[in-house]
């Protein structure tokens, strides 16, 4: 009987670790999506004062606001991106502390035509008085 009880929980560890395999497998490319092209980062870019935007090496320009434009915390934020001479089939915002983990904190934005995504997002608040955060447009299109 002893013998076969720890047959049984050496099974349920190894059933265990086989689903957290398959697991993290499935949401490996959610958390860290393949990237064929990184614009290059703008740093004068300040979305307080107004969308920033910025043109790809190959063509292609891509325009990203959010409003309102204090950025609060746990307030909804209003995320608009334009893409011009891109054909886009998914953006997405994922936003970043940048001296700080602050977990997943990823929105798919919706297509509302002509280029144009919108969605609404929210900045999680921070243990520190003051956090500075990182906007990543992802751009999902056929060529990558």
């Amino acid at each position: 009987m002893v013998r076969s009880a720890a047959t049984l929980w050496v099974l349920v560890g190894l059933l265990f670790l086989a689903l957290a395999g398959v697991a993290v497998y499935k949401a490996w490319p959610l958390l860290y999506p393949a990237t064929t092209l990184v614009a290059p980062l703008d740093a004068s870019c300040d979305l307080r004062a107004g969308p920033c935007t910025t043109r790809l090496p190959d063509g292609g320009e891509i325009s990203f606001s959010i409003l309102p434009r204090s950025l609060p915390v746990v307030q909804p934020l209003q995320l608009e991106v334009v893409l011009e001479g891109l054909d886009a089939s998914a953006v997405e915002v994922d936003f970043q502390g940048v001296d700080m983990n602050m977990g997943f904190n990823r929105r798919k934005l919706s297509s509302a035509g002509d280029g144009h995504f919108a969605g609404e997002g929210m900045l999680p608040v921070c243990v520190r008085d003051a956090m500075e955060w990182e906007a990543k447009v992802l751009v999902k299109s056929d060529s990558g």
